[in-house]
């Protein structure tokens, strides 16, 4: 059931209407835990008992870790957690590699390897798995306390907003609103339907029509197109990846607080960065901070010295790459921040960037250029795809294949883009929106609205992050 369909449309609005009209809060709660359930059951109904195993596993170890009082056992009951949802993650993540390797070991020499049996990924498992291990962690840190009970705990980590491609909210977040009614204002609803027409335009205006042909079409043959038309391969999917995750984003944050709750936000003008750090501060931020708070600060931080600083960088980037899935080229994405950011950390401690001036702006411009580079493994299928997209923005081909307006399009999307998300850089979507006024604002949506109808056509097209 994809956000951008009119089947959800309809979920949402009998949702909606039935939240409203019940004032009992543990009804309600059930309500939304239900319609949760319905709304995951919507992909495979087999998916729902993997997310109620997973659930119930985690609260009741959180409560056994919350409870127990020697280090050996607590130690134990974490590692059962981690084995538990990381095992889990890896079986459907990696299954199908796995027995691709076996057959090729096996089937050296001989006429047949062995039959292939390719596992369906359960959509949302990488969001809600790091969802729900976080809350065991925190339980074994004593950061938080496990006494949400299992009604409250199943909501947290299966409400249907954030279920399957975040953000990946924590328990301390989420798990604190439940505890006392609440019940969406006026002013939260007209705000958070705004995030969601602007999400739905992004997916289906920006990313779907404007990026999402000019990427497929150079990227399943790049060997047909020359230096400019792969170059608007490239950036487009820079513009495309963006604005689909991002668009995702902002409907999820905007469906939850039309029931009254506040989601952290998941993207702050990342291609206004300057500098890969600031990137990673303002992309996938649920990621990012969830990976640097259980990940590259016990590995030692940046406490270490130089080199172990940035080997842990390099660990903690690959192994966000292969969150992604088990492919060399998320592998190589992972590689390649994790080495941009080693070596950012070096040049910036001998040669600080400063904070007014020129440099910023071309500061800015050097990161827009790594990262939109660094996508073009992200995206490509295989090995061949990436040096064929390299060898021809290496070409020096200026013929065009494809239509002029086209491409126009594209690099003017793009460079829309980052004008805008540099002039709104320090700020917000509410900034951005809340100096119009009612009328002007209302204009706007409706523009909104009428594109998404006329660029979506009817096509549902899904979600980049769903395959994740």
């Amino acid at each position: 059931m994809l956000f951008n369909s009119y089947t959800f449309a309809v979920f949402f609005v009998v949702l909606f209407a039935l939240d409203r009209a019940i004032g009992h809060w543990p009804t309600r709660k059930g309500l939304l835990l239900l319609a949760s359930y319905l709304f995951y059951a919507a992909w495979n109904p087999l998916y729902i008992f993997i997310l109620g195993g997973s659930t119930g596993l985690d609260w009741w170890l959180a409560r056994a870790l919350d409870r127990a009082e020697g280090l050996r056992l607590r130690k134990a009951l974490l590692i059962l957690s981690l084995v538990a949802n990381l095992g889990l993650l890896a079986f459907f993540k990696y299954w199908t590699l796995f027995m691709d390797g076996l057959a090729a070991l096996l089937g050296i020499g001989q006429p047949h390897a062995l039959p292939r049996h390719d596992l369906l990924l359960p959509v949302g498992i990488s969001f809600y798995t790091f969802a729900s291990l976080s809350y065991t962690i925190d339980v074994y840190r004593r950061k938080v306390r496990a006494d949400a009970s299992l009604p409250d705990y199943a909501l947290f980590v299966s409400f249907f907003p954030h279920l399957v491609a975040g953000p990946i909210v924590r328990a301390y977040q989420f798990l604190p609103q439940l505890r006392a009614p609440r019940r969406a204002t006026a002013a939260q609803v007209e705000w958070g339907l705004t995030l969601l027409i602007l999400g739905l335009f992004s997916k289906a205006v920006m990313a779907d029509f404007l990026f999402a042909p000019v990427v497929d079409t150079v990227f399943a043959d790049p060997g047909r197109f020359g230096t400019i038309e792969a170059l608007a391969g490239v950036i487009a999917f820079s513009g495309q990846i963006y604005y689909d995750f991002a668009g995702y984003s902002l409907c999820a944050i905007g469906l939850a607080l039309c029931f009254g709750f506040e989601f952290p936000d998941n993207f702050r003008y990342p291609y206004a960065a300057i500098g890969l750090r600031d990137f990673w501060r303002r992309w996938h931020i649920s990621l990012s901070t969830w990976i640097r708070d259980y990940l590259y600060f016990p590995l030692g931080g940046s406490r270490s010295g130089p080199w172990r600083n940035g080997c842990n960088l390099l660990i903690t980037m690959t192994l966000a790459g292969l969150w992604h899935g088990a492919s060399p080229m998320f592998l190589l994405w992972g590689l390649l921040h994790g080495a941009y950011l080693a070596a950012e950390r070096e040049l910036t401690a001998r040669c600080p960037i400063p904070a007014t001036g020129l440099l910023p702006v071309l500061g800015m411009l050097l990161t827009v250029v790594l990262v939109t580079l660094t996508w073009i493994p992200f995206r490509a299928p295989d090995l061949a795809t990436m040096f064929g997209i390299l060898a021809a923005l290496s070409a020096h081909d200026v013929t065009l294949k494809l239509d002029a307006l086209t491409l126009l399009g594209v690099y003017l999307g793009f460079s829309a883009t980052l004008v805008w998300q540099w002039r709104w850089r320090e700020g917000s979507p509410e900034l951005a929106f809340g100096h119009l006024r009612t009328i002007p604002r209302a204009t706007l949506l409706g523009v909104c609205l009428l594109l998404i109808f006329l660029c979506s056509g009817g096509d549902e097209r899904t979600f980049i992050y769903f395959q994740f």
